[in-house]
């Protein structure tokens, strides 16, 4: 793993390596115990450790994502077309930088519906010279993900000093729902996340632990880290 940004420019034309992995969060509200760059801290770290075990060139965090639905709350938005034209534009540059497989990986739920079209569109401006692949890293464990719940606030203790658990409060859980019952409430979740859950956080990060943290974020790397190397190689 070789990080861009500590690169010169002969050193990056000689360079061996044409993948890259561009990690995409958000700066949005996390409840009273988490910092608004939960999304972004987990996504960098998950894309450091898969960029290490795969030879891939990692590019900085874009740590700006689509949360309107998260107002009144705090979070720093852009539009879906605005984060999409950006990843077009950074995906064709990097292609005329002979770097031509990029990995976007997301890191914020939000983000998806700018991330629908992306492969198409640089597929069709480069003349599918330049391949993308995108995912989302919570994708690649075998729980139901939350937000500021047990799964992000233990990825955070593992990963960080910045988790104030004396603060953490339960929020929305669906364990006991229906499953039209947890649709509903994703719905107003994707629009409107105070209407599903008053104090912005989704699941309880009261029970969340480092170790829980560190097992999560093995079996997260572990399993991308799979996925991304057939595909480069």
């Amino acid at each position: 793993m070789t990080e861009i940004r500590s690169l010169t420019d002969p050193i990056i034309r000689k360079t061996k390596s044409k993948s890259a992995i561009i990690p995409i969060g958000s700066l949005e509200q996390h409840g009273a115990h988490l910092p608004i760059s939960t999304d972004s801290d987990i996504v960098t770290e998950v894309a450091r450790h898969v960029a290490k075990r795969c030879g891939l060139l990692l590019f900085p965090t874009i740590q700006y994502g689509v949360s309107f639905e998260h107002a009144p709350f705090f979070n720093l938005s852009i539009k879906d077309k605005t984060l999409q034209n950006y990843l077009v534009d950074l995906c064709v540059s990097l292609g005329q930088n002979s770097i031509n497989r990029i990995i976007i990986l997301n890191g914020h739920h939000g983000n998806q519906n700018a991330l629908k079209s992306l492969v198409s569109k640089v597929a069709k401006i480069t003349h599918e010279k330049t391949k993308v692949f995108v995912f989302s890293y919570w994708r690649f464990m075998d729980r139901e993900f939350d937000h500021a719940g047990f799964v992000e606030t233990s990825l955070m203790l593992a990963l960080t000093k910045q988790v104030k658990m004396r603060l953490a409060k339960k929020g929305l859980t669906t364990q006991d729902m229906t499953t039209l019952q947890k649709q509903h409430v994703s719905r107003l979740a994707s629009k409107q996340f105070i209407k599903a859950t008053k104090n912005g956080i989704w699941g309880d990060p009261t029970k969340a632990t480092k170790k829980d943290g560190q097992e999560i974020f093995s079996e997260i790397t572990q399993n991308l880290s799979k996925t991304v190397s057939k595909l480069m190689h």
